[in-house]
């Protein structure tokens, strides 16, 4: 593996840098957290992100994006995830930068024009209806409920999804459904583009959280005798599974890329509180205690983004990665939660106050051992993988 990356990589992450800090940061003071920035302020720093060239870093330039392959992602989704608001900033925030991966990928042109297309140019939201309530499908994907029964010409689908990440106001849903239930559980399941106010369609609720929802909340979704058409099957029947898995695979990679750069962000607001404040006849940063923390941290970021930039390159070479990818969402979501949490405490009674960052960023992380997969599920591939090799 090459570590050196091209001078247009290494060019876009500096504006990236800048464009972070100058534009950015200075709207995180205008942010409600379960519905992100005003459409006023949104509309205007993505018109922004598009003059300075930044915008939507993982679309192909036809698309208007920058066209990198996975290991040049790495750096900027790192740079983009300094700030909360800047991979919606950019538009490369989930669940949208994982369902336009998708739509890439395995859309029909039709489908392009009218699903992904609008999502590329940030024109509407989408999300992903996969998780359900029990005895639904939760961390065993295998365990979908929802059905779509074909009815004439239609498909008609009944069932209930929840924590559905951006539902509300979301333009269009891709749903998880299981077309043969006759079928093993990884060969029956057909993924749907549903449009939002179709009949049947209905976004419950917004289920509160410890963590920031971010625009459209994390949301309860019923599917009541909803009929979708034959065309708005993605990527063929049955085909539910592989799609899931392309689409999640780079999903856990590109997570692992923003938090590396929120992990970043705590450790500066740390260390410069540590060279501020005074205990004890000197700073803080002076103390061999604190010192060894951010030592700590330090190795965990480096080897984080390691493990990252290795799975980003085996995919980029036409690796599915699935261990590495399997390896870093664990690693870095248990990495990324010790750092914060060590940041939290050198910056002790400020670190909890809810006037900052640290606080938010202390709360989100936690979910991130959670979703995409939680460490246990990821653990249990890896090992199964391990054990079974002859």
């Amino acid at each position: 593996m090459n570590f050196s990356f091209s001078s247009t990589v290494q060019a876009l992450r500096q504006r990236v840098h800048a464009f972070i800090r100058q534009e950015v940061l200075p709207l995180e003071a205008h942010e409600v957290e379960e519905q992100g920035l005003p459409d006023e302020l949104l509309f205007r720093v993505r018109a922004k992100a598009r003059e300075a060239g930044v915008w939507a870093p993982q679309l192909p330039v036809e698309y208007g994006g920058q066209g990198l392959d996975t290991v040049g992602l790495c750096v900027l989704f790192e740079e983009a995830g300094y700030s909360p608001l800047g991979p919606l900033a950019l538009h490369c925030a989930a669940p949208d930068e994982g369902n336009m991966h998708l739509l890439h990928r395995a859309a029909t042109p039709e489908q392009k024009q009218r699903y992904f297309e609008p999502l590329a140019r940030g024109e509407v939201r989408s999300c992903f209806a996969l998780t359900e309530p029990h005895p639904g499908a939760g961390s065993d994907p295998t365990m979908i409920q929802t059905r779509a029964t074909r009815q004439g010409d239609r498909w008609v689908l009944n069932g209930r999804k929840w924590f559905t990440s951006g539902a509300k106001g979301a333009a269009f849903a891709i749903v998880a459904a299981v077309t043969d239930p006759d079928a093993p559980p990884r060969q029956g399941v057909t993924l749907f583009l549903v449009e939002a106010g179709a009949p049947g369609f209905e976004v419950v609720r917004e289920i509160p959280t410890m963590t920031s929802g971010g625009p459209g909340g994390h949301c309860e979704i019923v599917l009541q005798d909803c009929a979708v058409r034959e065309e708005q099957i993605l990527g063929g029947l049955g085909q539910g599974f592989k799609l899931m898995q392309q689409r999640l695979g780079p999903a856990r990679l590109t997570h692992c890329m923003r938090w590396l750069g929120a992990a970043a962000r705590a450790m500066d607001l740390a260390t410069n509180y540590a060279h501020q404040r005074q205990a004890f006849g000197k700073h803080l940063a002076e103390h061999q205690g604190i010192q060894w923390g951010f030592a700590d941290s330090a190795i965990e970021l480096h080897a984080s983004r390691l493990m990252v930039l290795h799975a980003a390159w085996k995919l980029d070479h036409g690796d599915e990665a699935r261990q590495e990818t399997s390896m870093c969402k664990v690693f870095v979501a248990e990495a990324v939660g010790r750092v914060i949490d060590r940041c939290v405490q050198v910056c002790g009674a400020l670190g909890i106050a809810c006037e900052g960052l640290l606080e938010r960023l202390y709360r989100d992380v936690r979910a991130f051992r959670i979703y995409d997969g939680p460490s246990e599920v990821h653990r249990m591939v890896i090992a199964r993988h391990l054990l079974n090799k002859k």
